[in-house]
């Protein structure tokens, strides 16, 4: 095995399988949001609520990075080039109030999803507008998504239309349907172990909190 192989391997977290591609995943049909109606609302938790056009976003202080990124259905690909703004950037506006631990991330579809404050406070953490070079397509989550790189990437919500500070956690789409809540890749969270009573529980709880 050459060292660039074992480098690789150490790379790879347990029960992935590196693809050179990019698979596209996701549950119903892709929106397609134009950039000029697209914005990114910020509120609940904070003491500056923003709302942001595209053209605003991109003049914020922008971020390049080069990471990794791990879906749960066991892929992974490396070296993923990506532009965007950083959480921890956009929370500096915002200014979350003493009470915001969790951020639940609101997307087209009505699609959610959700991590505590303290992880996406990581230099690799973005709100994503190009990857690969490229402004993001409708199927990677275009014009805008999340970025969060040490968590399967179900975690890194695509079409993201707004951003919910909260003092209590609220599991989203996938999390209710029985996906971890964490998403640690390297843990292997994949799984939140769930009865099927469990699930229609969290499910009930999150329509009731959509009326």
């Amino acid at each position: 095995m050459s060292e660039q192989d074992t480098q690789q391997r150490k790379r790879l977290p347990p029960g992935q399988i590196m693809t050179p591609g990019w698979p596209v995943l996701h549950a119903g049909s892709v929106p397609f949001v134009e950039k000029e109606s697209w914005s990114l609302r910020v509120h609940g938790e904070v003491e500056n609520e923003l709302n942001l056009s595209y053209e605003q976003l991109l003049n914020l202080k922008r971020t390049e990075q080069t990471c990794d990124i791990h879906c749960v259905t066991s892929w992974s690909k490396f070296d993923v080039k990506w532009e965007g703004v950083r959480f921890k950037d956009l929370m500096e506006i915002a200014k979350p109030t003493s009470k915001a631990h969790f951020a639940i991330f609101e997307c087209e579809h009505g699609f959610t999803t959700n991590l505590p404050l303290e992880p996406l406070y990581d230099d690799d953490v973005m709100v994503a507008f190009r990857a690969q070079g490229e402004e993001l397509p409708p199927e990677h989550g275009g014009p805008v998504r999340m970025l969060v790189p040490k968590r399967y990437f179900y975690k890194s919500a695509k079409w993201l239309k707004g951003i919910k500070l909260s003092e209590f956690d609220e599991p989203g789409f996938w999390e209710i349907r029985g996906y971890s809540n964490s998403a640690d890749p390297w843990r292997q969270e994949r799984y939140a172990g769930l009865s099927y009573v469990d699930i229609v529980k969290n499910r009930l709880k999150a329509y009731g909190r959509k009326k």
